[in-house]
């Protein structure tokens, strides 16, 4: 590992399907190696490569042969889980661009919308923190 990891190196240990699917069965709860395997119907050699690369960053960590999430993996993860909420909600976040884009409307109309079309709470206060944002963009 280098003397500063970047988010670059974070996201591309867990940027193909295979790498993203064994962390996160890690944070559900599928800690054997053997268990991963085959739940995600793994090679020896895509489960052992994905794994060291998520070991030598520092997402994960192995103690008597059981993963466990680390610290940083703990946050990653959480962010992961924004993300993919995200894109749950990307027709209810381009119809919320769209609605923006078309009226003129003050705060408290943008954060109605806002909480009408979004009902993940996290990505509500994102969004409404940045309400004076779109205003500026007018």
């Amino acid at each position: 590992m280098t003397a500063i990891l970047s988010e670059l190196e974070i996201i591309e240990a867990i940027a193909d399907r295979k790498s993203l699917e064994i962390f996160c069965s890690i944070a559900g709860g599928v800690l054997e190696g053997e268990k991963l395997k085959q739940t995600l119907g793994l090679s020896n050699k895509q489960y052992y490569s994905r794994t060291e690369r998520m070991l030598k960053i520092g997402l994960i960590k192995r103690k008597r042969g059981r993963f466990s999430l680390t610290g940083l993996g703990i946050v990653v993860y959480h962010a992961q889980l924004q993300f993919e909420s995200a894109v749950k909600n990307y027709w209810n976040l381009k119809a919320i661009d769209s609605i923006q884009d078309l009226h003129k409307m003050n705060k408290e109309e943008r954060v109605k919308i806002i909480k009408s079309l979004v009902p993940d709470k996290l990505i509500q206060d994102i969004l409404e923190a940045r309400v004076d944002y779109f205003e500026s963009e007018r």
